[in-house]
């Protein structure tokens, strides 16, 4: 599987001008938890449904397979009748597994219906692909870090894997990196606000790795009122109950909103005057950053993970690790400018863009297979 790593990273053949290739027949398969697209939260569900909506309209032969609750152009299959979160089930482990494991059985039994699978449910789907013909690629959407993963990945060290940013794959350099393709959002999806507005946002999951009292220290400490956008999870409940929920009513300027949907996202994230992205862990993508730049909406984050392979310090916004310094960065925010962070999501982050890479991968895959 050496091969296929060099021979996709070195040769990247181009289809001819000329000959418009032939649709390809893709498998796409997702998580279960959120619906695609979620109704609320969900970044990795978020980013299947901007692939399959996109690869459908380049003319692609695209089956889905995700929760029944699903809204999709392509062919539905439904693994679940709903999506496990919002039925109260995502967090009983047999609800979880089981039925991801019933639905990757389903898609690998049809596995001679597709030129390609394409999956993001992690490893959960590597066993199963080493029993079909058709090839299998595997997007991982989460952080590597975990000493628990390494010796999956050893025992499957021969599956290929796409990346969604180069600092994801350091845990594991030895894997088998096939690409690194960056999260898209659909151009027409989230407005462009030229002017935005008088408060700093903060959009997500309230989580301690994501570090939300810092962002409310921050704004108090610069004099910005801020807007708390965020889910809480079960697991975090406890965390905001008794560390986030004190600091918000402790003062004045900081208002929790809870989840938003995606209609009020562009609103949210136009309006501001820029995005806290206050992160203490090995972020692998961070969505709302780049959903920040298409609204024309500056970032101030602190340089995790991804993060600077994202954003461009003093293009789309500031880094900044110490705490005075994120303050500074509030104050000079309006140097930056709006339209330039639209300019720098359109060439990099549109999802045209990340559907390109992946077709071409697709191709190439497929086209390596047939020779084995």
């Amino acid at each position: 599987m050496s091969e296929l790593i060099s021979t996709i990273e070195s040769e990247r053949p181009r289809a001819s001008t000329t000959e418009r290739p032939r649709p390809l027949r893709i498998a796409q398969v997702a998580p279960l938890y959120e619906s695609v697209p979620p109704k609320l939260y969900g970044g990795t569900e978020r980013v299947v449904s901007y692939l399959t909506e996109e690869l459908v309209r380049r003319g692609h032969e695209v089956t889905l397979f995700a929760s029944g609750d699903s809204v999709t152009s392509a062919k539905l299959h439904a693994g679940f009748p709903t999506a496990l979160r919002l039925a109260g089930l995502a967090q009983v482990a047999a609800n979880g597994l089981g039925n991801h494991m019933a639905m990757l059985s389903q898609v690998y039994e049809n596995a001679d219906d597709f030129d390609i699978i394409h999956c993001h449910v992690d490893y959960w789907t590597f066993a199963f692909s080493r029993l079909v013909a058709t090839p299998s690629i595997t997007t991982l959407h989460g952080r590597l870090d975990l000493e628990e993963l390494v010796p999956i990945f050893q025992q499957f060290k021969d599956r290929p894997l796409i990346s969604i940013s180069d600092a994801q794959r350091k845990p594991l350099p030895w894997a088998n990196w096939v690409s690194t393709i960056h999260h898209g959002v659909p151009r027409e999806h989230l407005q462009f606000n030229p002017k935005g507005g008088k408060y700093l946002a903060f959009l997500g999951r309230i989580a301690p790795e994501k570090r939300p009292d810092i962002a409310i220290k921050v704004a108090r400490k610069a004099g910005i009122p801020l807007k708390i956008a965020a889910k809480v999870d079960e697991v975090d409940r406890q965390y905001f109950k008794t560390v986030i929920e004190p600091m918000i009513l402790e003062g004045p300027g900081v208002e929790f909103i809870g989840e938003i949907n995606e209609l009020q996202k562009s609103e949210f994230l136009g309006n501001a005057l820029a995005l806290l992205f206050t992160i203490d862990w090995p972020e692998p993508f961070g969505l709302v950053m780049i959903e920040a730049m298409a609204c024309g909406t500056p970032v101030i984050a602190r340089p995790c993970g991804s993060v600077p392979e994202v954003m461009r310090d003093g293009v789309t916004g500031f880094l900044a690790s110490e705490f005075d310094d994120l303050v500074a960065a509030v104050k000079k925010i309006d140097t930056i400018s709006r339209a330039g962070c639209r300019e720098e999501y359109e060439r990099r982050f549109a999802v045209d863009v990340m559907a390109e890479k992946y077709e071409r991968i697709y191709r190439e895959m497929i086209s390596i297979w047939k020779q084995r």
